[in-house]
C-alpha cells in the first residue's frame, strides 16, 4: 500500500539536520525524494560516529528511502541537470544561506520558469530578510535569539542548552513539512506553486504558546524557575535515593491529591494550587527529601499503579524498552540494501511517529551511498548515455 504522499516528488538540496529530517518525514509518508548532494564538499552528517559498514548511523537514518544524486552545481552541466529534473519534481527543499541558490542558477525564479507549479521551500536560521539573514547560527543560537533559552535552566547555574534540537526539528523540519503540504493543497485548488521562507528562529519564537500571552498582555516576563512549567512550581524533577529522578507533573487537583497521598501527606492536597512563588518553593523543599528517601525502583513501582502524572526519568536505552514505546512500534528495522554499504540485513531506526488508518509509512532502505542512484536518475530525466558519460568525466556527477 502506497503512502499518503506517494503523488509528490521532491528534490532535496538540504544538509545537516533540519532539511534532511523534514524530507525524511515526506519520504516516510510516501513521497519520492532525491537527495541532491555534492561529492566534492564534506558532509558532516556522513562523518558522524558511529560508522557501521562505512555508513554513519545519523546519515543512514536521515536519508532513508531517498535516492542519492551526487552533483556539483559549480561544475559544467550541473545546473542543466537540475533544470531537467525539475520538470517532473514538483517540490524543492534547500538549506543554503539566502541568495546562494540564485547565484548557482537554481533559485526559485529560475526553476519556476521551467515548472510554474513548483513549490520551493528554503530553510534557514534567520529567514530570507532582516539584519541577521546572512548570519551563521545553530540550534542554541536560534533558541537564544527567540527568547526561549533565557528561561530554560536553573537560577543557580543559569540558562542551559537542550540536547534535542528544538529549533532545528520542531522549528525547521516540521514547519517545512507543514508549509509544503499547505502549499500542495493550495496548488491543488489553484494550480499555483509558491515560494516558502522557513526561519528556524521565527518558528522557535512562535513556540512561546503559554509564555507569550501573559508577557504581551500583562508584562509578565518569563524568567528562570519562576513559571509554573519551568521549575517555579512543584512541577519538576526530583532526585531519588540512588541518584535517579522522577518527573512530577500532576498540576490538576485530582492528580496532585493522589501524588501527595502516595508521599504520605494527603493533607497537602490543597497546596498544589498555590500560585505564590515562595509557597511553591517551600512545597518543593518538602517534597524533595521524601522522594530522596526511596530508590528509583521503589518509587517507580508505587507510581506505576497511580494515575497522577508522575513518571520515571528514563535514559534513551530504557525508553526504547518501555512498554508504551514498544506497543506503539516506535522502532523499526530498515533494510540495508546491497550497494548502500556493501552489507545486507537491517538497521534499527526510529519509526515514523504518525499512525494513518489507511496507509503505512515506507522504509525502503537506509541512507544511500553518495551517488548510488546517479545514473538511473539521469536516465529517467532523459539524458543520453553520451551526456551522462560527459558529466562523469567532468566531475559534475559521480
Amino acid at each position: 500500500m502506497s503512502g499518503p504522499l506517494s503523488s509528490l516528488k521532491v528534490l532535496d538540496f538540504s544538509s545537516l539536520l533540519p532539511g534532511p529530517f523534514g524530507t525524511m518525514v515526506l519520504a516516510d509518508w510516501g513521497a519520492e525524494v532525491i537527495r541532491v548532494e555534492s561529492h566534492t564538499r564534506p558532509d558532516m552528517v556522513r562523518m558522524l560516529p558511529p560508522q557501521q559498514d562505512g555508513v554513519s548511523a545519523a546519515h543512514a537514518y536521515l536519508n532513508r528511502s531517498k535516492k542519492s544524486l551526487a552533483l556539483d552545481l559549480k561544475k559544467p552541466g550541473g545546473v542543466d541537470v537540475v533544470k531537467a529534473l525539475v520538470k517532473d519534481y514538483d517540490i524543492v527543499v534547500e538549506q543554503f544561506r539566502p541568495g546562494v541558490m540564485d547565484r548557482l542558477g537554481v533559485g526559485y525564479e529560475a526553476l519556476k520558469a521551467i515548472n510554474p507549479g513548483l513549490i520551493y521551500c528554503s530553510i534557514t536560521g534567520y529567514g530570507q530578510t532582516g539584519p541577521y539573514k546572512d548570519r551563521a547560527g545553530h540550534d542554541l543560537n536560534y533558541l537564544s535569539i527567540a527568547g526561549i533559552t533565557g528561561y530554560n535552566g536553573r537560577k543557580s547555574t543559569g540558562p542551559a542548552p537542550i540536547n534535542v534540537q528544538v529549533a532545528d526539528v520542531a522549528g525547521g523540519s516540521y514547519h517545512a513539512v507543514m508549509s509544503i503540504l499547505a502549499a500542495v493543497v493550495h496548488r491543488q485548488q489553484t494550480g499555483e506553486g509558491q515560494y516558502i521562507d522557513v526561519s528556524m528562529t521565527d518558528a522557535a519564537f512562535s513556540m512561546h504558546a503559554l509564555t507569550a500571552p501573559p508577557a504581551l498582555v500583562a508584562g509578565m516576563e518569563p524568567v528562570l524557575e519562576e513559571a509554573q512549567l519551568n521549575g517555579g512550581s512543584f512541577y519538576d524533577c526530583y532526585e531519588t535515593s540512588d541518584g535517579r529522578y522522577l518527573s512530577v507533573g500532576g498540576l490538576e487537583p485530582q492528580f496532585f491529591a493522589q501524588f501527595v497521598g502516595a508521599l504520605g501527606h494527603p493533607e497537602w492536597a490543597g497546596r498544589g494550587l498555590a500560585l505564590n512563588l515562595p509557597m511553591q518553593q517551600q512545597l518543593k523543599a518538602e517534597i524533595a527529601p521524601i522522594i530522596k528517601s526511596k530508590t528509583f525502583a521503589e518509587w517507580s513501582a508505587i507510581f506505576a499503579g497511580l494515575d497522577c502524572c508522575v513518571e520515571p526519568v528514563l535514559s534513551f536505552s530504557e525508553a526504547c524498552q518501555h512498554p508504551q514505546i514498544t506497543a506503539r512500534e516506535l522502532l523499526v528495522e530498515v533494510p540495508v540494501v546491497s550497494g548502500t554499504s556493501g552489507a545486507s540485513g537491517t538497521q534499527k531506526q526510529l519509526a515514523s511517529p504518525v499512525k494513518f488508518s489507511r496507509t503505512q509509512p515506507r522504509y525502503d532502505h537506509i541512507g544511500a551511498a553518495i551517488g548510488q542512484h546517479t545514473r538511473p536518475i539521469l536516465q529517467q530525466a532523459g539524458l543520453s548515455e553520451e551526456q551522462i558519460e560527459a558529466l562523469l568525466k567532468a566531475g559534475t556527477v559521480m
